[in-house]
């Protein structure tokens, strides 16, 4: 995974631009934290709505969900 800004620096050597046509090995462009989140883990990452929260089952929505747990416990402390 790299940087979209890099690809135009790219330079590979003939046998892995070779594997990358074989599928035996991936190069991801990203331009955002997201898409390289949702590359890495197969999940969305989840856009934030109009009320401030995440659709369900998306990284960010798990991540939301898991700081306002630590929030709480915080605040019991």
């Amino acid at each position: 995974m790299i940087p979209i800004q890099n690809l135009k620096n790219l330079n590979l050597s003939d046998e892995v631009v070779e594997a990358v046509k074989n599928h035996q090995f991936h190069i991801y462009a990203v331009s955002t934290i997201e898409e390289g989140i949702e590359v890495l883990t197969g999940v969305p990452a989840g856009k934030k709505d109009k009320n401030g929260g995440f659709p369900a089952g998306t990284i960010n929505y798990l991540a939301y969900e898991k700081l306002k747990k630590y929030a709480k416990v915080s605040k019991s402390n």
